[in-house]
Formats: C-alpha cells, structure tokens, sequence
C-alpha cells in the first residue's frame, strides 16, 4: 500500500488538530499568570482599547474588500462585442 498526497495531508491536518486540542488546555492551566493581577482597571482599559482597534481595522478591510470586489466585477464583466450593438 503506498501512501498518497491526500493520506499525508490528512495525517498532517490531524497531527495539527490533536496538537492545538491538547495544547490550548495545557497552556490555560499552567499559563494562568493573568489571573493574579492586582490592577484590573489597566486590563480593561487595555482590552477596550485592543477591541476598539479591532473593530477600525476590520471595518478598513471590510471596506477595502468591497472596494476590490467591485472592481474585480468592474473588470471582469466587460462589454463584450454583442453587447455593444
């Protein structure tokens, strides 16, 4: 039996699912350092300004998408010979 292209992709894509499974508990219970902290008024400062910062930058890409998308429509879909009659 030889082994495929497709087999060692799903092996590696299974390897990769395992590994993130075990690991993001392992890394919650002993990294738990975050939870000690005295000044929780930074946090959140921190975390609001982080949320902010991620609410501009996927309302930039979501209108850079638009804007590609549109011109890609612009592009693709050009008057062909027929339709210029």
């Amino acid at each position: 039996m030889t082994t495929t292209l497709t087999d060692l992709a799903a092996f590696l894509s299974l390897g990769a699912g395992v590994s993130a499974a075990v690991s993001l508990p392992f890394v919650l219970w002993v990294d738990a350092d975050y939870l000690l902290v005295e000044n929780w008024q930074a946090v959140g400062d921190r975390v609001l300004v982080e949320v902010t910062n991620l609410r501009h930058a996927t309302r930039d890409a979501r209108r850079s998408a638009a804007v590609t998308v549109a011109a890609l429509l612009l592009l693709l879909s050009a008057p062909t010979a027929e339709v210029t009659r």
